[in-house]
């Protein structure tokens, strides 16, 4: 069941394929932008996953995040997610990155509940 204050917390140890540089974000060798807020999504999604109708997921649907330090390769990064309101099929988080005690970034994220199937039937073919 789903309920406000669902948490998740997720780990990233950065490699080059996280950089800026590997992202297309930027041209240094640290942590990417999208690389960071992928993980907050991640943390997001992982909060309310057990807690949702069988067959149903979660998909993105807006995101901003302040982004305040560079993080380097081989650095660990953790993201927490929890869910701070709900209405109807939207979900409404508060999510932060940390390295270690440093704050990354914070910002807010809106994911809406979907069905599996439903949602993947109107995913057109690229073929």
């Amino acid at each position: 069941m789903l309920e406000t204050g669902l948490t998740h917390t997720s780990h990233l140890l950065v490699d080059e394929q996280q950089t800026a540089i590997a992202r297309g974000s930027g041209d240094m060798p640290v942590l990417a932008t999208p690389a960071m807020m992928a993980l907050m999504e991640n943390a997001a999604m992982l909060a309310v996953a057990a807690h949702l109708p069988e067959g149903s997921t979660t998909v993105g649907g807006h995101i901003e995040s302040s982004h305040l330090c560079p993080t380097p390769v081989g650095a660990e990064v953790t993201a927490t997610a929890t869910l701070d309101k709900m209405d109807g099929r939207k979900l409404y988080f508060s999510v932060s990155a940390h390295q270690g005690e440093t704050l990354l970034g914070e910002g807010k994220h809106l994911r809406f509940i979907v069905d599996r199937e439903r949602f993947m039937s109107k995913v057109q073919s690229a073929v």
